[in-house]
């Protein structure tokens, strides 16, 4: 394992480990370095930490200090001194009528080199201009030449997805980007549109690359004869991310429906001829989407429930069996009540409508005339309050009784 610190310059996306030769170094922390190029002002973004022997290139950059206050004015001096260098050489660019467009000027931190970055379309001879900015700042002087996918990692900017440029916040080195990377994900090939403010094509096609080239290895081609749960036909448009397909169906063309790839059975994938393809018997099953599995999941719970409430509700509405016994019972109890009052009531009338007739019994004598009379007039009685019901004829009966 080998102790390092990383080390960020000029706000670039890069980190470098350098030795901090038991120097404690924070996070944060403005330190000087040895480069290459000399000493260096930079910023330390990890501290102290160990890190694989194979991680790191040996020798590794040692750490000179900790930044002090007076090396903080002089990095703030020869930002200024840029500053100056970068108008100085537009206008002796201007003056050599050269091709360039100038970037950005940098600074070591001992002022004894500056660096001109420029961009131009083909080969520039800018000697006659290395020896006039020579003279001028009495330094070494070094013109760079760089693309474009450079100058916009230098300047840096905003990309149209409202986020910083990825090459200045945070690529350590530009990826290989090409124009099927487009086409693999099914993106338009107008320039405006797949490129970025450098002009180039955007590296965040880059990153979802992998993906798309899995999916594609899924998912049928275009053109396929294919056998769905609906038919056979072949396939119109293939939509990569959904993995879903569109399909022309031999019964129904002009109605294209679209399918999962797990409804369908590709006979044949791309183009070519129907002739000597074997069509099975047996039709791919639907694919049902988990949103609407989850949803018929979420929804058992709340349909057993109102099953539930349902049979609740018509247990309520019916009577228990115990009920139904305790209400049979009340009505037998309640017509044994209105009988008794019925019987109760019907000796009145019985009586008067009976007592002529029974004092009349009473005063004839006991012949075998007068009981037969008697009878008669019983059984007519019975007759009368027969619709009355058996307690009418039990309360006649029973008020007959004792006048008898």
């Amino acid at each position: 394992m080998t102790e390092v610190i990383g080390i960020r310059f000029r706000g670039g996306p890069k980190e470098y480990y350098f030795d901090p030769r038991g120097v404690a170094v924070e996070p944060g922390q403005f330190v000087i370095v040895e480069t290459a190029a000399g000493q260096e002002y930079a910023r330390c973004v990890t501290g102290n930490h160990e890190v694989e022997d194979d991680a790191v290139v040996q020798p590794l950059r040692p750490l000179v200090r900790v930044a002090t206050e007076n090396d903080k004015r002089t990095w703030e001096l020869n930002r200024a001194r840029e500053k100056d260098a970068m108008r100085v050489c537009q206008k002796k660019i201007a003056a050599h009528g050269l091709d360039m467009k100038l970037v950005k000027t940098e600074s070591n931190f001992d002022g004894s080199k500056i660096v001109f970055y420029f961009t131009s379309e083909g080969r520039v001879d800018f000697r006659a201009l290395v020896r006039d900015l020579a003279s001028e700042f009495r330094a070494r002087i070094e013109l760079r030449q760089i693309g474009v996918r450079d100058e916009a990692k230098l300047l840096g900017g905003i990309g149209i997805c409202g986020r910083p440029f990825c090459c200045a916040e945070f690529l350590d080195d530009f990826i290989p980007v090409s124009i099927k990377m487009a086409k693999t994900q099914n993106l338009s090939l107008n320039p405006t549109k797949i490129s970025g403010t450098c002009g180039r094509l955007m590296c965040c096609l880059k990153y979802e690359q992998d993906a798309y080239e899995d999916a594609v290895r899924r998912c049928p081609k275009q053109d396929s004869f294919v056998l769905t749960p609906d038919g056979t036909g072949n396939i119109t448009n293939v939509d990569i991310l959904r993995e879903q397909s569109v399909v022309r169906l031999d019964d129904a063309p002009e109605a294209p429906k679209r399918y999962h790839n797990c409804e369908l059975n590709v006979l044949r994938n791309g183009k070519g001829s129907r002739d000597g393809i074997e069509i099975p018997r047996e039709r791919p099953e639907r694919w049902r989407a988990p949103d609407e599995e989850r949803d018929e999941f979420e929804a058992a719970p709340r349909r057993e429930a109102r099953e539930l409430e349902e049979l609740l509700e018509g247990s309520a509405s019916e009577p228990a069996p115990s009920e139904k016994r305790r209400s049979h019972r009340g009505g037998r109890s309640r017509r044994k009540s209105g009988d008794r009052q019925s019987a109760e009531a019907a000796p009145k009338h019985e009586k008067a409508e009976k007592q002529p007739k029974d004092v009349k019994s009473e005063a004839m004598p006991e012949a075998a005339g007068g009981e037969a009379k008697a009878d008669g007039e019983k059984a007519g009685a019975r007759r009368r309050h027969h619709r009355g019901g058996r307690n009418h004829r039990r309360g006649g009966n029973s008020a007959a009784k004792p006048e008898a």
